[in-house]
């Protein structure tokens, strides 16, 4: 990081506590303390009002605090906060799981099980593939990241500072390249790489001939769109190669939409725009406006281990499940359409700064939806402008817009669904001068 923040008093000594009881594994972070949020716009605990183009990581989908989300918990709260799931019934969860049930991503039925976080949803979902199959070896993507306890961990392969010092990990995962033409895997160029990709075939014709037996494999597990990796989204033919080579061996295909999902790319999965349907699907984030919430949502004969194979005090939790419904709504009547044309208008926007920043020229500018990332890079080598990626997400604090990196030097815009075209094109402003003071402070 290349800039240093003038901090107020109150944010200053918050973070000075903060460092003192917090896990050394999360800070420091940004220097932003947030007093509250309406909407797309926040407001520190000085009183400065900032336009939030990040969205608490593509999670409050519906904006902070919708009045529709917050009716729904204080609703909830009145009746019961708590009662195990795994142990007794209530409405809430059930309609939950019918509404997710209806609009999964594949024909026929679906059951779905409720947890916690995005991570505990790739859990059980890794374990409901190995007993589904009786297969114990999975396949995963560089550049990936699925969350950080074992498992999920074992299956991510974005920065070696969140694998470093934790083996060993779940034995039998093996990663491949992930289909991205700007930054070719088996170092092809791009055009070719864009006329036949060989991603699934170096599965096929490398991986089930040198390394792994495809008898033994029980699921491919694929980001629909690859989130902490850059925002990479892969071309259809790909993903569907993939969904060939998986019913070809009798694999399962997991997608995980823990940041792709529930709207965010305009439609309700990032994978239906490529023509394929999961086994499986993994969701979080964005699923209850940011309480902690997700879920494995499976065809029902996929969904078919025992009694107590699986289980969770807390998911399902019925605030969360209320807030999720309300979220839901609001998504499939207004926010899902509303993300198609406020992406459409962001990545025309980023388009047209190419021109005025050295960083975007040569730059990958790639999304679906509001789920758009921008790969900053030095020249048309595509060298990666890590350190201006680092210096704007600070520079952007101070100019009023919250944006977080991705990848090695990617910027990602993932911005709450109802975000309006006024208040885009303002933090998109607000990012423009960030970015201008970034470059000009390294000499471009």
């Amino acid at each position: 990081m290349q800039t240093s923040l003038a901090l107020g008093e109150k944010s200053q000594a918050i973070i000075e506590r903060d460092s003192e009881v917090m896990s050394g594994s999360i800070v420091p972070r940004y220097p932003f303390v947030i007093e509250r949020g309406a909407g797309a716009r926040v407001w520190d605990v000085e009183g400065k009002e900032y336009i939030d183009l990040a969205a608490g990581i593509a999670v409050t989908s519906t904006g902070h605090c919708h009045p529709n989300v917050v009716k729904a918990i204080q609703e909830q709260a009145e009746k019961f906060i708590h009662i195990a799931g795994t142990d007794y019934y209530y409405d809430v969860q059930v309609r939950l799981a019918e509404k997710l049930a209806q609009i999964a991503p594949f024909a026929g039925d679906a059951r779905v099980f409720l947890t916690n976080s995005g991570t505990e949803t790739i859990e059980g979902a890794l374990k409901l593939a190995r007993w589904y199959t009786g297969r114990s070896q999975v396949i995963a993507f560089f550049g990936s990241f699925h969350g950080r306890s074992m498992g999920a961990l074992s299956l991510t392969s974005s920065k070696i500072v969140q694998r470093r010092g934790f083996s060993p990990l779940i034995p039998g995962v093996h990663h491949v390249p992930y289909n991205n033409p700007y930054r070719c895997g088996h170092q092809r160029q791009e055009t070719e790489c864009r006329a036949h990709c060989t991603c699934a075939s170096y599965i096929e014709n490398m991986l089930f001939q040198r390394t792994v037996d495809p008898q033994d494999v029980a699921a491919i597990v694929l980001e629909s769109i690859q989130g902490e990796g850059g925002y990479v989204v892969p071309d259809a033919r790909f993903v569907q190669e993939l969904r060939e080579l998986c019913d070809r061996h009798g694999i399962l295909l997991i997608v995980d939409e823990v940041q792709s999902g529930i709207g965010r790319t305009g439609k309700w999965w990032a994978i239906e725009h490529f023509g394929v349907e999961p086994d499986i699907v993994c969701s979080a984030k964005g699923i209850a406006s940011g309480m902690p919430l997700g879920a494995i949502i499976a065809r029902k004969e996929i969904m078919s281990w025992e009694v107590g194979a699986h289980g969770s005090t807390y998911g399902g939790n019925p605030i969360c499940c209320a807030a999720a419904l309300a979220t839901l709504d609001l998504i499939e009547t207004e926010y899902m359409a509303n993300a198609q044309t406020q992406g459409a208008f962001l990545l025309d926007a980023l388009e047209e700064l190419r021109s005025h920043h050295p960083t975007m020229r040569h730059a990958r500018i790639d999304g679906k939806g509001l789920m758009v990332g921008v790969e900053l890079v030095l020249d048309e080598n595509r060298t990666p402008a890590k350190v201006i990626r680092d210096d704007v997400e600070l520079v952007g604090i101070e100019e009023g817009v919250l944006i977080l990196g991705a990848g090695t030097s990617s910027i990602r815009f993932c911005p709450a669904l109802m975000i309006d075209e006024a208040t885009l094109s303002e933090g998109l402003q607000r990012f423009d001068r960030a970015l201008t003071r970034a470059e000009q402070a390294v000499g471009l």
